[in-house]
């Protein structure tokens, strides 16, 4: 009698273990917007819009705002060019340079402009009228001297020379050059120091 094989049929293979699928969130972890990025964006956003309501102003309110040179230049350049994809990157490096200007402040006289009483449009003004006599009448600095007494008369009268030796230049540049106005915004934002530490006392 034949013997029965001691072989054994063999097991069934076990089934592998696969892992679960990826979670697709944490796939995309690397590239997920926090909440501070996305926060960051949106105030970029928004130094970009002031940048563009600031190359709308006129250039006497432009001389007005608390603006770095390079900033005020970039937005005059802005306002010279007409090419749309010139001016586009124009805008787009004047809300570069945005991000290290006073937002507050120039968005609180854009306010004031547009929307502000009449006692904040004569405040400004009357700051702008002082600007043009100290810059035509050499007595004029005696008067406001005697109205705002902590003045540093020195420091004045450095600026209203450079000033004025500002607009003997620009008179005299070709048409078509672009006139400076460096020493002409310095001596606003003095008198609106001086204006405004007096207000403080």
């Amino acid at each position: 009698m034949p013997r029965s094989s001691s072989r054994r049929p063999p097991a069934p293979s076990a089934s592998l273990s696969f892992a679960p699928d990826a979670d697709p969130q944490d796939a995309g972890d690397a590239h997920w917007d926090g909440p501070s990025k996305s926060q960051r964006k949106r105030e970029m956003a928004a130094l970009q819009r002031l940048g563009e309501r600031l190359v709308e102003l006129s250039r006497d309110k432009l001389a007005q705002l608390p603006l770095a040179e390079r900033l005020h230049d970039a937005i005059l350049e802005a306002q010279r060019i007409k090419a749309h994809e010139g001016r586009r990157r124009q805008l787009q490096y004047v809300g570069k340079l945005m991000r290290d200007a006073d937002a507050e402040a120039i968005t609180a006289q854009l306010d004031i402009w547009e929307n502000g009483s009449r006692e904040q449009a004569a405040h400004f003004h009357a700051l702008e009228r002082w600007r043009e006599r100290l810059l035509e009448d050499d007595a004029a600095l005696t008067a406001f001297i005697e109205a705002y007494p902590a003045s540093d008369v020195q420091h004045l009268r450095a600026l209203i020379r450079a000033a004025r030796k500002e607009a003997a230049t620009n008179a005299a540049l070709p048409q078509g050059r672009e006139p400076q106005r460096k020493h002409f915004r310095a001596l606003f934002q003095e008198i609106k120091l001086r204006h405004e530490a007096a207000q403080a006392d």
